[in-house]
């Protein structure tokens, strides 16, 4: 099934939000079958990128400039051959939208219980909005 998933972009010239296509496999039924489908799909993504070796690193002026808008320049590499647990993952991910951490939205309804049928479709849009914290002091 094919589906598109908001993305947040970095950096100013580029919209804040960007569709991303994801092809997931049939018979999706639940919130729960649906957030283990995406987070083994983004861990096989992750554990496929390898190590890079390039002789001479570098960095496009563009790239610099678009990466110091975020606050953080770097290469992207990855320094280290260890790769993620997809069942870890996938318990880590249940866990976080157990606990609050992310809402998931499909279309513009939110899906607000894992176990409850999931009417998904061929070409839906799914957002995943991370939840964050403020710091400071009630008065």
């Amino acid at each position: 099934m094919n589906i598109f998933i908001n993305l947040k972009s970095v950096g100013k010239r580029r919209p804040a939000l960007k569709k991303a296509l994801y092809i997931l496999p049939e018979g999706i039924a639940t919130l729960r079958q649906l957030i283990e489908a995406v987070v083994r799909q983004e861990v096989d993504t992750y554990n496929s990128r390898g190590i890079e070796h390039m002789l001479v690193p570098f960095l496009t002026e563009a790239e610099i400039v678009d990466q110091a808008t975020v606050g953080k320049v770097g290469f992207g590499r990855l320094y280290s051959d260890q790769t993620a647990d997809p069942d870890k993952a996938v318990e880590t991910a249940l866990q976080g939208f157990e606990d609050g951490l992310f809402r998931v939205l499909v279309e513009e309804k939110e899906a607000s219980e894992l176990d409850v049928p999931l009417d998904i479709h061929e070409g839906d849009t799914l957002t995943f909005i991370r939840l964050t914290f403020l710091a400071g002091r009630l008065w």
